[in-house]
C-alpha cells in the first residue's frame, strides 16, 4: 500500500491510502477519488517528504514521547445514526453519500423491508432505494439473504 498525501483545488491537503501508484491514476483519471473537505472532483498528487527511518521505529519514538491520554466513553448511538461529535471531514463524506443516495434513489420511506425482499426475490424491478426498516424486518431480509448497507443519515450539507 501506498500513502499518497493529496490536495484538492481549492487547496485542502488530506492523505489517500492506494494498492499502488496505477491505482491512484486509475481512479484519479475516473473521477472516483473528491475532496473529504469539499467534495470537488479536482484530486492531485500533493509534495510529500520522504519517509526516513531512523533506528527506533517512527510508532515506538512517538509512543515513547507521547503521553496517554484515557479515551473518552462511547456514547450510545441508534443503529443507522452517526454520533453528534464527529470529524469534520467524516461528516462531509457523509454528507456527499446522502446527497448521492438522494439523487439517484428512490426514497421507500417504512416500505424498505418490503421493497428490497420484493427485489431479492425479482417481483419488483432492481433499483436503489433507501429507507427505514423494524429491527425485525432487518433480521428477516438478513435471513433471506438480501444484501443491505446502512449508513448513517446525517443531516444535509445545506443545513
Amino acid at each position: 500500500m501506498i500513502r499518497y498525501q493529496l490536495r484538492c483545488g481549492a487547496g485542502h491537503e488530506f492523505e489517500g491510502w492506494f494498492p499502488g501508484s496505477a491505482a491512484f491514476e486509475r481512479q484519479a483519471a475516473a473521477g472516483l477519488l473528491s475532496c473529504p473537505h469539499c467534495g470537488t472532483p479536482d484530486v492531485t498528487r500533493a509534495l510529500m517528504a520522504p519517509a526516513v527511518h531512523t533506528g527506533m521505529p517512527a510508532r515506538q519514538a512517538e509512543a515513547a514521547t507521547t503521553p496517554v491520554t484515557p479515551m473518552p466513553a462511547p456514547t450510545s448511538t441508534p443503529p443507522g445514526h452517526a454520533p453528534q461529535a464527529m470529524p469534520d471531514t467524516m461528516l462531509a463524506l457523509l454528507q456527499k453519500i446522502r446527497d448521492t443516495v438522494e439523487a439517484h434513489c428512490d426514497d421507500v420511506g417504512d416500505r424498505f423491508a418490503e421493497e428490497a425482499l420484493g427485489m431479492h426475490r425479482g417481483e419488483r424491478e432492481a433499483r436503489g432505494i433507501y429507507g427505514s426498516m423494524t429491527e425485525e424486518e432487518h433480521a428477516e431480509l438478513d435471513e433471506a439473504g438480501v444484501e443491505i448497507h446502512a449508513i448513517p443519515w446525517v443531516r444535509r450539507a445545506d443545513s
